[in-house]
């Protein structure tokens, strides 16, 4: 077998661009390893990619590949892979690049670690890509510290699901963002005060130490509400204008106080590990939400546009 089935697209567009097409079966590198592919999940990133909001960065040559993470089995090793063997299963991430969603990845060992044993891989990729951007969020750029006050927007969703569980875990005390019916499943994640953003005013909640944005809008609002000392963390932009809401948080680091910090994610097998260990030891828990074959990837691009997601949406391959 030389081909591969994977997730498409031709032009930038709604949803319906997407299709499931043919492309050969990636050939590894001697410092490479070949993924078979079980599942990958739904990213908010994927959504404006796709409808080319973000095409002066993903330019114009066609046919794309969806997908950023993936959970799956080696099947392959490069001549110089040393720790990794074919039928290891495995999680991992492409970082500043997609391509996933398809029945096979070739990555460099770095990138991926072994997936949590007590997790199936449908349950696994649910957890990946939203763990690994709450733990640099939380831990490395914001540092936050016990007893410390932190809101996360957006608390039922991919990130902000593991965003509340890692707030407790480093022994905050943690404030979330999420829709009216959401509420109850936050505070079951640990948090210990839930409200509905779209009745609570921002100035009815407090001061935070810590604010986590995962919605993109509305940031510089958010902002005002840190204290002295505060830190603000971005992990998407305003994704219906991405370069101005961009330019806004690199503003934020010479107007005003409370600088906003963003990043790009690219976790290695450290970050990944460690991610494994803490899913394993049940110090945070997958939130899946729904599970779509890969032949309906419109459908789950649709449903995560649609807004009121717990955890996940995820693709399933195999």
């Amino acid at each position: 077998m030389s081909e591969m089935r994977a997730a498409l697209f031709d032009r930038y567009g709604p949803p319906e661009v997407l299709y499931v097409g043919s492309m050969p079966i990636p050939s590894i590198q001697p410092d490479e390893v070949l993924v078979r592919v079980h599942a990958v999940s739904i990213n908010g990133g994927e959504l404006p990619g796709r409808a080319g909001k973000l095409r002066l960065v993903t330019g114009r040559t066609f046919p794309k590949v969806t997908g950023i993470d993936f959970a799956g089995e080696v099947t392959e090793t490069g001549s110089s892979v040393a720790g990794v063997r074919a039928g290891d299963r495995v999680w991992g991430l492409l970082g500043h690049k997609s391509g996933s969603m398809a029945e096979y990845v070739a990555v460099r060992p770095r990138q991926i670690a072994p997936a949590p044993e007590n997790l199936t891989l449908l349950q696994a990729i649910s957890l990946l890509a939203g763990g690994t951007t709450a733990v640099t969020a939380l831990r490395d750029k914001a540092a936050l510290k016990p007893g410390e006050r932190l809101l996360v927007r957006g608390a039922a969703g991919g990130v902000g699901s593991v965003a509340v569980q890692i707030g407790k875990l480093l022994g905050a005390h943690v404030t979330a963002l999420a829709g009216a019916k959401n509420l109850d499943f936050v505070h079951g994640l640990g948090a210990d005060e839930a409200f509905d953003y779209r009745t609570t005013h921002p100035t009815q909640m407090g001061r935070f130490d810590v604010v986590v944005d995962t919605a993109g809008t509305q940031q510089h609002i958010y902002r005002r509400l840190l204290a002295p000392g505060g830190r603000m963390v971005a992990v998407t932009v305003d994704i219906s204008k991405p370069f101005t809401s961009l330019a806004r948080i690199l503003a934020s680091n010479v107007h005003g106080t409370g600088r906003i910090r963003a990043f790009s994610g690219n976790p290695d097998t450290t970050l990944l590990t460690e991610l494994t260990r803490h899913a394993e030891n049940g110090d945070i828990v997958h939130v899946l939400d729904t599970v779509y074959p890969l032949e309906k990837i419109a459908d789950a691009h649709r449903a995560l546009e649609a807004g009121g997601v717990r955890g996940k949406h995820v693709i399933q391959l195999v």
